[in-house]
């Protein structure tokens, strides 16, 4: 047995590895595996034109065995093998003057993200040092010729070389686990750590001799090759207690980079979590990391599945993804990729696509906020539902906004109506309706940012809640205003004298209609901009509901029986007070807020009384 030394001062590179990698020391079984694979595939390429040793010796896998009376963990395959003089080559001068230049970037650079050490010249085998003590190498080469080699290190700067005692072809490297790795030998933690970095490698990994992995990755293959079912068992793969994806994008890209994988739109069933990505980043079949940040952007993180990219630049640091132009190339392809699916969907599939559009809509609108390209190559894909319309009708239910456009224009003009309550307006959207219009339903919290942004993005379009403005569609235009009384006074300007009386609030103007409906007695109109206002300040508050804006307008209906009672001359009352009609009138106002959600906790008080005193009048 002869000793040399490697020919780079590992007495300060392999204190590195292990101190920087620490965090996540399991790395070393997928570089292990990696190489194993490696090992297996080139000898594939190799016996098509040359004789190998063992040449019927064709039933590859790596296999991983546990010692645990003696601490030992091996990994073993049976591919090209390695003879003394390749041991020397890529294992003991580990890539050269590659080596020491990396450790002069790492003592010199305050931020160890940025020296990379895999990216660079490949450390993959020595990483095994973070879990053993001394590191086993026997191997035998697929020349005939070639003697078995060995070769032992204990992670300084010698090591020992010999001839091995290896019959089979192909290595065997034998892992004296420390102390603080003892729990590699327990089987199903093995079991698991293969399954989440080399699940999907084509080739069968066994512990003990029992195959662990599946094998099969259906990202690679032809999209042609699959059928739904395919896809929604992956996904139940992935992710096995979620419900079935609402579908997905198959990508496969040769030119200008390779790139592979399947990406899933998950139910949203809760928040989005924007600060964690949970589509898992592969090279060539094995798992790099799940931290996605530089292929996926953040307004995309709701989406679930695999990316496979062959050419991967990597930093050994926890695995990270480098922020270098070809990611950034990439990350752009993906981007588009999932803005044509979305187009094909609703186009190919539309019944399907407008079932799902609720649960895919803030995923949709939050995209186009924060990316105005992807809101440019989507635009087609983005559906308004209609407020009010059958859930049964699905077709009738869900419009595109230039559909919507152009169906309203005639009445609206560039004006889109819309409503953020079903409940809280159902009195202007009845009216509305009553019309032959129809108003979006717009009810998300993040839809107050999105109105503004198509907005600014759509030339002359402008957003309109149902209860901002009194239009030519609500108002009875064959309506006539009353005549004067013998004292010279009009039911309208009794009436705007008795509420102006009764509300006691000079922000407040009273207007007098006759609306296209007689069952409605009063509305509140608020102006827009000044209720997006108050909207926007209550999100900033912490989810308050808004307060009422100060200034705004009380449309009475002088079509309705209760608003025509209280527009007669009143019968002079000796009673002390407000007269009944001021309370009616006040409790009217009221109920006109509270029917739109425009009430506050304090002012229920006052509701209640004008009731009750209401009430005790009519005794």
């Amino acid at each position: 047995m002869q000793r040399g030394k490697l020919s780079v001062q590992t007495g300060n590179l392999l204190p590195i590895i292990k101190k920087w990698l620490y965090s996540e020391k399991e790395i070393f079984l997928r570089e292990l595996i990696s190489n194993a694979f490696d090992a297996i595939n080139k000898l594939n390429r190799i016996r098509v034109s040359e004789e190998i040793r063992n040449g019927d010796d064709l039933d590859f896998a790596i296999n991983l065995k546990i010692d645990r009376e003696n601490g030992i963990l091996s990994i073993e395959d049976n591919g090209i093998g390695m003879d003394g003089a390749e041991i020397e080559r890529y294992i003991a001068q580990i890539a050269f003057s590659g080596a020491q230049e990396f450790i002069n970037k790492y003592e010199q650079s305050g931020d160890r993200h940025k020296a990379g050490i895999i990216g660079n010249f490949g450390l993959g085998f020595y990483s095994s040092f973070m879990v053993a003590d001394r590191v086993d190498i026997d191997s035998l080469s697929y020349r005939g010729d070639s003697a078995a080699a060995f070769w032992s290190s204990d992670g300084g700067e010698e090591y020992e070389i010999g001839e091995g005692q290896r019959a089979r072809r192909g290595t065997e490297i034998r892992l004296h686990l420390n102390q603080e790795s003892r729990d590699l030998l327990d089987k199903t933690h093995l079991q698991g750590l293969v399954r989440r970095y080399c699940d999907f490698l084509p080739i069968a990994i066994q512990i003990d001799g029992a195959r662990v992995n599946r094998e099969s990755a259906p990202w690679t293959k032809n999209p042609s090759e699959l059928k739904p079912e395919d896809y929604q068992e992956f996904y139940r793969t992935l992710y096995p207690m979620q419900p079935e994806p609402l579908f997905w994008v198959h990508l496969n890209v040769d030119y200008p980079f390779q790139l592979q994988g399947i990406l899933y739109f998950p139910h949203l069933a809760h928040e989005m979590d924007l600060n964690k990505s949970e589509v898992r980043i592969f090279c060539k079949q094995v798992f790099v990391t799940d931290e996605a940040q530089e292929l996926i952007p953040k307004y995309l993180t709701v989406l679930q599945g695999v990316i496979d990219i062959p050419d991967l630049p990597l930093n050994v640091s926890r695995s990270y993804l480098q922020n270098e132009p070809q990611i950034k190339k990439i990350a752009q392809h993906i981007v588009k990729k999932v803005a044509d699916r979305l187009q094909e969907e609703r186009t190919r599939n539309a019944e399907h696509y407008r079932s799902i559009w609720n649960e895919l809509a803030p995923f949709v609108k939050y995209a186009m906020l924060n990316d105005e390209k992807f809101f440019e190559q989507a635009r087609g894909a983005l559906l308004f539902e209609l407020a009010g319309e059958a859930e049964d009708r699905p077709a009738e239910r869900f419009v595109t906004l230039d559909e919507y456009r152009e169906k309203t224009r005639e009445k609206l003009g560039d004006r889109a109506l819309y409503v953020s309550d079903l409940r809280a307006q159902a009195g202007p959207l009845k009216l509305l309706r009553s019309q032959g219009l129809s108003a979006l339903l717009l009810n998300s919290m993040i839809d107050a940012h999105f109105v503004q942004f198509l907005e600014s993005k759509e030339e002359g379009l402008r957003f309109v809640r149902a209860d901002a403005e009194l239009g030519e569609h609500l108002v009875d235009q064959e309506h006539k205003p009353s005549l004067a009384d013998a004292g010279g006074q009009s039911s309208e300007e009794r009436l705007s004298e008795l509420f102006k009386k009764a509300i006691a609030n000079d922000k407040v103007t009273i207007r007098v209609e006759g609306l296209r409906s007689d069952d409605i007695p009063a509305l509140v109109i608020f102006p827009e901009q000044m209720r997006r206002f108050s909207e926007m300040a209550a999100m900033m508050s912490r989810g308050e509901a808004p307060p009422m804006p100060l200034e705004h307008t009380l449309v009475l209906n002088a079509k309705n029986a209760i608003v025509q009672a209280l527009g007669r001359p009143a019968i002079i009352s000796s009673e002390a007070g407000p007269s009944k009609q001021e309370l009616i009138a006040r409790q009217l106002y009221f109920l006109a807020r509270l029917a739109q959600g425009a009430i506050n906790h304090h002012e229920i008080e006052a509701l209640l009384d004008a009731s009750y005193a209401a009430l005790a009048r009519t005794l």
